[in-house]
This record gives C-alpha cells, structure tokens and sequence, in this order.
C-alpha cells in the first residue's frame, strides 16, 4: 500500500498557523497528485486542498485564501501552511495519493494516523 507520513499537527490559537508535513517516497511521491483531507469527530473526511505532480494547486472554499498547499520533490515532502486558522479548522489532516486526471475524490493510499490540529482559544 502507498503510506504517507503526516505531522506538524498541534493545538493553536484562533488567528494562529501552522504548516503540516506529508512525506513520502521515491519515484511514487514524484509522480503522484498529493492531497491533505481532514476529519472532524463525527464528520466525514474532506478535501482540503490538492496539489498534482505539475505543481497545480486546488483548495476547498472553506480554506482559500488561508491555506497554501505545496510540494518539494527534493525532500519527498507535501506541505500544507494554514494560516488564520478557526476552530472550525480542528480535526485530524491526512494527506493521500490520487491519480493523475482523477481529481480528489478517490485517493488510493491507505489512511494513516494523521496528525491533530486543534485550534481553541
């Protein structure tokens, strides 16, 4: 299965930022569409923002203007600066894998641990 490892989850300030890693491997992470989702207790996942192997970038509305999704090839890494960030903003964020052309809907990679973001004041 295609793992991606997440961190840089932490509890924050309304107002505050944080920037999330997603690190992957190899020819697969070069070559793949990354996206970073999150999930709400009791909520289902969504999509937060996606970036493909071009360097094209997609962002839910509730994040635009707040967010930057991107992607350093060298270091295998997906980042994901939030800045401004609401308490609507808490959940735990995963990044996954999609193919190319397939938009963000139907990652393919397992679902990992994700890391917590909290914001609360």
């Amino acid at each position: 299965q295609v793992q991606l490892v997440e961190s840089g989850g932490d509890l924050v300030q309304p107002g505050g930022s944080l920037r999330l890693s997603c690190v992957g491997s190899g020819n697969i992470f070069r070559n793949s569409a990354i996206a970073w989702y999150r999930q709400a207790p009791g909520k289902q996942r969504e999509l937060v923002a996606g970036i493909t192997s071009g360097g094209s970038t997609d962002y839910a509305d509730s994040v635009k203007g707040r967010f930057t999704i991107s992607r350093d090839n060298a270091k295998n890494t997906v980042y994901l600066q939030m800045n401004s960030l609401k308490p609507e903003d808490t959940a735990v964020y995963y990044c996954n894998v999609n193919r190319k052309g397939a938009g963000w809907s139907r990652p393919f990679g397992s679902w990992g641990q994700g890391t917590q973001v909290t914001v609360s004041s």
